[in-house]
């Protein structure tokens, strides 16, 4: 079970508040915070929809992109060894390990499946 949503291109995460009995969200991939929130999945669904509508309509009359933009690097942290078997691996094949994570990354987003490796 995935607590994801998606309209429009957005992925909004969703949670649940006993305290408040409600279901509650944020869309992510963004540089703002915008949330939405629901008492039923309808409702939920709903205001997802709306506030992605907002946010995209905001974000034109401001001029700026809806999305947040990526810069194509980023860290990562593995344990010693997993780096270890990933650096051999890479020295193996001739290629750097930065492309050996590349081509990892690309292999798992680009497979026919849409299920992450590790969800």
């Amino acid at each position: 079970m995935k607590n994801i949503i998606e309209y429009k291109g957005f992925i909004g995460t969703i949670n649940f508040s006993d305290e408040d009995n409600v279901l509650f969200g944020k869309i992510e991939g963004i540089d703002d915070l915008v949330t939405f929130e629901g008492r039923s999945v309808d409702e939920l669904r709903e205001s997802f929809i709306e506030v992605v509508d907002l946010h995209i309509a905001d974000c034109e009359v401001a001029g700026i992109p809806a999305e947040k933009s990526f810069k194509g690097s980023f860290n990562i942290r593995l344990n010693p060894e997993l780096h270890k078997k990933a650096f051999r691996t890479a020295l193996k094949n001739g290629i750097s390990l930065n492309q050996l994570v590349q081509r990892a990354i690309d292999h798992e987003v680009n497979s026919s499946s849409d299920e992450c490796c590790c969800c």
